[in-house]
């Protein structure tokens, strides 16, 4: 019995699109689904006869399809998107395609795609929600896609500026031992978040953009009583601030601003007598319906397959004692 399962394609271009180059598509793509692929002409086939399998491999292509046709783009980061979020479901059982909520940065030479079900969700919060708190490990990828959602908004003129804080100096955040001017003293603390923007466009409109003050750094400390307008926001490093700057900084949101808040709560560097203003926040807040609060986990760390296997080991280790 032939158990040669095979999608035609509209012709042998679009198939090569679909296998990447040098077949770096095809490969990914027969790792996630255990079986080989071939192709031949404009087909493209495996020899399975399970229907879940089928239908699996049906789906991805298809997806893929999908996007080359939308977007021309057939990059690993959209297979990688594909492969590990698929369709997933929200709580009303009804489903969303994950890569949809890929992020577009006008500029930019690729699309931000998410690479985990948890970080869909948090792209798909970024859109429906003003106030988004994303806690997770090191490596999630919660403060480079706050970054992302942050640049697309900023210059698809959805909002006229960006404001970048963090709390500095754990507690205290004294910053007058450092040297130089205030730009100088913050931007040690800031630089991740620097490097997240730089890897999403290129150096010279990062630049170009801060100079300009659409891009704007402020110390949390520097916060107090103003009103933050027409703009995105992103406190990161969330977990080191008190209760009390948490509210503060809350506090300080105004018309058309979106907020993104990111942190990880194993990483609190306060001194014990200070309870963590991210951890407060999201007991407190839980029950408010227009405030979104995604947490990441291991399975979510896409820096390195061993930092995902560090920071599983720590979540581990916690549950045990």
């Amino acid at each position: 019995m032939n158990s040669e399962y095979t999608i035609v394609l509209a012709d042998g271009d679009l198939l090569s699109r679909v296998c990447g180059t040098n077949d770096s598509n095809l490969k990914l793509i027969e790792k996630h689904i255990g079986v080989p692929v071939f192709t031949r002409g404009n087909e493209i086939s495996i020899d399975e006869e399970d229907p879940r399998i089928q239908q699996e491999f049906k789906f991805i292509i298809d997806r893929i399809v999908d996007e080359i046709s939308d977007s021309g783009d057939s990059a690993p980061d959209l297979i990688h998107s594909i492969l590990n979020t698929g369709l997933v479901h929200e709580n009303s059982g009804s489903g969303f395609y994950a890569p949809q909520y890929a992020i577009s940065i006008p500029g930019a030479i690729r699309k931000i795609y998410p690479k985990t079900r948890n970080q869909a969700n948090l792209l798909k919060a970024f859109r429906n929600s003003d106030l988004v708190f994303a806690e997770g490990p090191a490596g999630s990828g919660k403060t480079f896609l706050a970054v992302a959602e942050a640049l697309s908004l900023v210059l698809s003129k959805k909002v006229n500026s960006i404001v970048l804080t963090r709390p500095i100096v754990e507690a205290g955040e004294s910053l007058g031992f450092l040297p130089g001017d205030l730009e100088d003293k913050i931007n040690p603390y800031l630089r991740p978040l620097y490097d997240s923007m730089n890897a999403c466009l290129p150096r010279e409109i990062v630049h170009k953009l801060t100079e300009n003050g659409i891009i704007e750094v402020a110390p949390l400390a520097y916060m107090r009583g103003r009103t933050l307008n027409n703009c995105a926001v992103i406190l990161d490093e969330a977990q080191n601030t008190t209760s009390e700057q948490m509210k503060m900084f809350l506090t300080r949101m105004g018309e058309n601003t979106k907020v993104f808040i990111t942190g990880d709560t194993t990483q609190i560097d306060l001194p014990r007598r200070f309870t963590s203003g991210l951890v407060h926040a999201m007991k407190i807040l839980s029950g408010i319906p227009e405030i979104s609060m995604i947490h990441l986990s291991g399975e979510d760390v896409v820096r390195s397959s061993l930092v995902r296997k560090i920071v599983q080991a720590y979540e581990k280790d916690i549950l045990s004692e």
